[in-house]
């Protein structure tokens, strides 16, 4: 079986094109990256011992059932089986396909299994299955085509073995994780501590928690209590939306619109405060990536709210409280009900089920206005984006107004998203301004760290704010030192964007990477050894804001573009394994040979282009060049670090460190009388 790249469906091998999504598989050398993966082992207890005193039937006849349980929820939250060893089950979640919250679908993979056990046992008693399961997450190697029916490992590196060593320490029935798991899914899920591991082939026992139980509904962060910043423009928008809707008792459509993480949620709370304030009755649903039993989830939850159900009420006390909310007929309770999710005998056409939605938002709304919440659209399913469409043209003579949060992915399937429709609006949320950003990180440093850290923080988020938050956490909970290095959630996030886009778009996007931030179509068209096509891919690129051409080049006749966000750049270079990487910044720099001046600023990119190629004679050349023109220019604390990069390249007793040990103290005594210099040519001014 070959795995599509696109949406990580198994294909036979004879496939050319996925059989679910119809993107182009690849052929011959199996494609390797570097992702963050969880890894999660599950074991049952006492199995061999166990195992030696039955039959092998019967041994099989409790395997089976394990097996299916376990691949069930492995599978339905996004996760895939890379093996099994006996009673031991290995799955991987972030890989072939990223989701953004691999760890978190990985703990409650297992605590589901955890519970699953539990109900097996309890439906036959002669079970007692009793297992330790374990989540670690952290880097690997993937191998995007391995085929682990004809045992291929599929994922490769020390996350793997950790994993493995925290499933042998976990307590019966109890699901430990590592330190990256935990801090990417602390808000989340509730753990309680436990005693550090000492596993074997570990310099430092490895810090460890024990996953409780999930503390929030399945894809829903809970909000951040750092104050709101920057966003008094768009909850003026919604206000005036709210109001335009209440005087005219008119229904209207806003879709907020922006990436993960951006603030979206955090600015619908605001604004439900809002309309609360004002007599306005807020209702909120959800759409979550797994595990949906209605296709109008959402919707339901709206429903729930309204008449007060809960899910642990039994059909008939929900159909009761739906009959105190809605005064209609038997049959439009009965279509409500199956909106719900519950099952009722008959068939139900689309429009029946509409016209019943519409009755039961145009009888609350009658009694208060009204706002409902459509989160997550972009993992909706179709049936509910059509009938927020619908609602938003059939609902009539109400003030109504439909708010649906979405990440730009929804326009990918959805292109005509609200189009046509005379009542609505799109409101894009734009990262922070610079002074907002510095002002949410300084409020989340304020008195728990030495320094200023809060303008480095801010730049570095890009003007994210669940990235400022990231980062600042990494430096109130870690060290300084570690700030540089993206949080998991972080890199999930970013990784979930790239894999959304279309394979050769995100391969173009990986080759930019190695380029830099700033990148010619010439050098993609030289590692890619081609040019037909380019242009589209380039445009699709632009078009879904991950890259800007730049209206002027610094290489004549070529197009030159920039990445639109750093931070991705650095999760799409990251991706790319170390062998690959070397290849393509040696093709990069000797496009840069040929096609630029020999200037300070070329020789230092052409030095870090052959440094990472393995070049060492190359880079060693270009370092000591740049750092002679650095010198030359009198930027001393240039020219002292590039010396020092040509320095540390050069080996143990080769003759050349001398010379360039010489260059570096000359110009660092330059620039330690630099100052005394400056002052005695102003003496000498005056």
């Amino acid at each position: 079986m070959s795995v599509c790249p696109s949406c990580g469906q198994e294909n036979p091998e004879i496939a050319r094109f996925c059989l679910h999504c119809g993107a182009a598989l690849a052929t011959g050398a199996h494609r390797e990256e570097r992702r963050v993966v969880s890894v999660l082992f599950v074991d049952i207890v006492g199995f061999t011992s166990r195992a030696e005193q039955l039959d092998p039937e019967d041994v099989r006849s409790f395997l089976t059932p394990y097996y299916e349980r376990v691949r069930t929820e492995i599978e339905r939250h996004g996760g895939r089986i890379e093996k099994f060893v006996g009673d031991a089950v290995l799955g991987i979640f972030g890989a072939p396909v990223a989701h953004g919250d691999d760890a978190e679908r990985a703990v409650r993979t297992a605590l589901a299994i955890r519970d699953e056990l539990q109900l097996m046992n309890h439906a036959d008693q002669e079970l007692d299955l009793q297992a330790r399961l374990a989540v670690n997450t952290g880097e690997a190697i993937v191998d995007l085509d391995a085929r682990p029916e004809q045992g291929e490992t599929m994922v490769v590196g020390d996350v793997v073995n950790t994993a493995s060593r925290l499933q042998a320490a976990a307590p019966i029935n109890g699901v430990l994780v590592g330190r990256e798991t935990h801090a990417a899914t602390r808000s989340t899920i509730a753990y309680a501590t436990a005693a550090p591991v000492l596993a074997k082939g570990k310099a430092e026992p490895i810090a460890v928690w024990i996953a409780l139980r999930a503390a929030a509904p399945a894809g829903e962060r809970a909000l951040s209590h750092a104050p709101l910043v920057g966003r008094e423009r768009d909850l003026d928008l919604l206000g005036r939306l709210w109001d335009q809707v209440c005087d005219e008792r008119r229904p209207h459509l806003v879709t907020v619109i922006g990436p993960a993480g951006i603030g979206k949620s955090r600015l619908a709370e605001e604004f439900a405060r809002s309309v609360e304030s004002q007599g306005g009755l807020p209702l909120r649903g959800r759409s979550i990536p797994y595990g949906e039993s209605s296709a109008y989830g959402a919707f339901a939850q709206h429903v729930k709210q309204a008449a007060g159900i809960f899910d642990s009420d039994s059909p008939e006390v929900a159909r009761e409280k739906l009959s105190g909310l809605l005064q209609t007929d038997s049959e439009s309770i009965e279509n409500l009900a199956l909106l719900l999710g519950f099952q009722i005998d008959r068939d139900v056409d689309r429009e029946a089920l509409f016209f019943v939605a519409r009755q039961f938002v145009e009888s609350i709304a009658r009694d208060r206005p009204t706002m409902l919440v459509f989160e997550d659209i972009h993992w909706a399913d179709s049936s509910l984006l059509d009938l927020i469409e619908v609602l938003t043209v059939r609902t009539q003579d109400v003030p109504v107004l439909f708010v649906a949060l979405t990440r730009p992915e929804l326009f990918t399937s959805r292109p005509a998203w609200g189009g046509g429709l005379i009542s609505a609006t799109s409101l894009a949320l734009d990262p922070l301004p610079e002074r907002e950003a510095e002002h949410l990180a300084a409020q989340l440093l304020a008195g728990r760290i030495e320094g200023d850290y809060a303008e480095r923080l801010a730049a570095a988020a890009e003007g994210n704010p669940l990235f400022i938050e990231e980062l600042a956490a990494v430096v109130v909970e870690r060290s300084v030192g570690e700030a540089d290095a993206l949080p998991t959630t972080i890199r999930s996030i970013l990784a979930a964007r790239l894999d959304a886009l279309e394979p050769d778009e995100r391969a173009i996007l990986l080759d930019a990477a190695v380029v830099g931030k700033i990148f010619w179509r010439g050098a993609l068209e030289r590692i890619e050894r081609r040019s037909v096509g380019l242009s589209v891919l380039l445009g699709a690129l632009q078009e879904r804001g991950l890259i800007r051409r730049e209206a002027v080049s610094r290489i004549q006749g070529d197009e030159q573009y920039t990445f639109k966000h750093g931070l991705l750049r650095q999760v799409a270079y990251a991706t790319v394994p170390r062998a690959l990487r070397r290849e393509r910044h040696a093709t990069v720099a000797r496009f840069l040979e040929e096609t630029t001046t020999a200037t300070g600023e070329s020789a230092a990119t052409l030095a870090f282009h052959w440094r990472e190629a393995a070049d060492v004679e190359r880079a060693v050349s270009y370092f000591v060049q740049a750092a002679d023109y650095a010198g030359r220019g009198w930027a001393k604390e240039r020219a002292v670090g590039l010396y020092n990069e040509a320095f540390q390249l050069l080996p143990e007793g080769d003759e050349r460190r001398l010379d360039v040990g010489r260059k570096r103290a000359v110009a660092f005594q330059a620039l330690y009388h630099l100052p005394d210099a400056a002052s005695l040519a102003r003496r000498v001014e005056e």
